[in-house]
């Protein structure tokens, strides 16, 4: 076939989102949860980025819940889960996350 896609099969890339604790949490955010999200959470994402591993994350909106997508890079799913496991707000139990294998077929610029 040729192409972007094939390219970006062989390397493994993951989406992890993260699943918020109720569905109005962006409205009723206690400081202590605030304090994770923009602290340690944005600080281990902004990591990720500077490393290479991510290529993108942010929320979404206008669903039932406002959840988290990220997607990277890692060598195998166990990697993977090591990433998303590692998300600080994964870790306080804040947010619960959820990994997916992603095929990246179209993706401006290219992956290289």
């Amino acid at each position: 076939m040729g192409g972007v896609g094939d390219e970006a099969w062989r390397v493994a890339h993951w989406i992890y989102f993260i699943h918020p604790p109720r569905a109005d949490f962006v409205a009723t955010i206690t400081p202590d949860e605030a304090a994770v999200m923009a602290g340690a959470h944005s600080d281990y994402l902004g990591s990720l980025l500077e490393s290479g591993r991510l290529l993108l994350a942010g929320p979404t909106t206008g669903g039932a819940l406002d959840d988290g997508i990220a997607i990277f890079e890692a060598e195998d799913e166990d990697d993977a889960r090591r990433v998303m496991a590692a998300d600080p707000a994964v870790t306080a139990g804040l947010m619960t996350g959820e990994l997916r294998r992603i095929r990246l077929g179209f993706v401006r610029g290219g992956l290289g």
